[in-house]
C-alpha cells in the first residue's frame, strides 16, 4: 500500500508537448506509471510516444478515465490549469511548475478548499511510491519499496536523504516532495495524516528548512496525533538571519523560522532531529531496529 500515487494512478500530463513534460512522462511511464494521457491545449489528436494528446482535461478524463494530473505548464499558465483539473473532479494534482506568483496559488488554495481536489506543489518534485508509481521528477533508481514515509519541503533533499536510505537497505513507502512555496498544497501534517493511517507506513521522516511554521505546526500535530516513530532534518542551521536561502519560502524573521527553533520545537514532542541527512538515515535504522 502507499499514499497518494499507486497503482491506481491513471495520469494525465498537462503540458505533455513541452520538452520537459515530454522527458518526465517518458521516464514516469517506463517506471511503471499508468500514463493515459496528455493535454495540450490546441494539440488535441496528436500522441506523444503513443500517448493520446486531448484539449481540455475533461477530454481526458472522459476518454481515458484519468484521476491523476502531472502539471508542466509554464508559470502564468499553470495556476489556471491546477484549477482546469480540479474542475474536471482529479482527486490528485501533483504541479511541478515552479515560479508561480504568490497571488495566483492564493487564490488556488481558497478555490480548492471547496473541491475534492488535492494539490502537491507547486514547484516540487512530485510523489513517488516505490514500486507502484513515480509522478513528477524523482530519480526512481535511487528509491527501493520499503516502509518508511518521507516528506520533504525541499526536492534536493528528497533525494539526498532517499539515497541514504537506500543504501542501508531502507525502503520507502511513498515520498512526497511537498514544495517550499510560501503558498503551495498539501504539507506536513495533511502527509503525517495520511502516513499515520497507512498500515504499510511504520516510520515517518520529515525534513523542513528554515522560514515559515511549518515544522513548528507539524511538531504540534505530532504530539497530539501521531503515534508512529517520526525522524526529522531541518536544513539551515548556519543560515544569516533575515536572509532568503534557496525557496521563496525560506526566510528567517528574528527569532522565528530559525532550524534551532524548529528542531527544538520537534524534539519537545519526541522526534529525533538529525544534524546530516547521513544522521537521518542512521536514526531511522536505529528506530527500526
Amino acid at each position: 500500500m502507499s499514499i497518494l500515487v499507486g497503482s491506481q494512478t491513471r495520469l494525465v500530463v498537462q503540458g505533455i508537448t513541452g520538452n520537459e513534460g515530454t522527458f518526465h512522462t517518458l521516464r514516469n511511464r517506463t517506471y511503471g506509471t499508468n500514463v493515459v494521457a496528455g493535454v495540450t491545449p490546441g494539440k488535441g489528436g496528436q500522441d506523444v510516444e503513443g500517448i493520446h494528446v486531448h484539449d481540455t482535461v475533461a477530454e481526458a478524463v472522459a476518454a481515458a478515465e484519468a484521476n491523476t494530473s502531472m502539471i508542466f505548464v509554464p508559470p502564468r499558465f499553470a495556476a489556471e490549469a491546477i484549477l482546469e483539473a480540479a474542475d474536471a473532479g482529479l482527486a490528485l494534482v501533483v504541479c511541478i511548475t515552479e515560479g508561480i506568483p504568490a497571488r495566483d496559488m492564493a487564490g488556488v488554495h481558497s478555490y480548492l478548499a471547496g473541491t475534492g481536489t488535492t494539490l502537491v506543489g507547486p514547484n516540487c518534485p512530485g510523489v513517488i511510491s516505490p514500486g507502484e508509481a513515480n509522478v513528477g521528477i524523482i530519480p526512481g533508481e535511487i528509491c527501493e519499496p520499503g516502509r518508511v514515509g518521507l516528506v520533504s519541503r525541499s526536492g534536493t533533499l528528497v533525494y539526498q536523504i532517499v539515497h541514504e536510505l537506500t543504501q542501508r537497505g531502507i525502503g520507502q513507502s511513498t515520498c512526497v516532495g511537498m514544495g517550499g512555496d510560501p503558498v503551495h498544497g498539501i504539507g506536513f501534517i495533511e502527509s503525517l495524516e495520511l502516513f499515520e493511517a497507512d498500515p504499510a507506513t511504520d516510520l515517518v521522516v520529515i525534513t523542513g528548512e528554515i522560514g515559515g511554521d511549518d515544522e513548528e505546526r507539524a511538531a504540534t500535530y505530532i504530539g497530539e496525533h501521531v503515534t508512529k516513530p517520526v525522524v526529522g532534518y531541518i536544513a539551515g542551521f548556519e543560515a544569516p538571519p533575515g536572509k532568503r536561502m534557496g525557496h521563496a519560502g525560506a526566510i528567517v524573521t528574528g527569532s522565528r523560522g530559525t532550524a534551532a527553533a524548529k528542531a527544538e520545537a520537534l524534539e519537545a514532542v519526541g522526534v529525533k532531529v538529525g544534524r546530516t541527512p547521513t544522521e537521518v538515515a542512521e536514526l531511522v535504522a536505529g528506530a527500526l531496529a
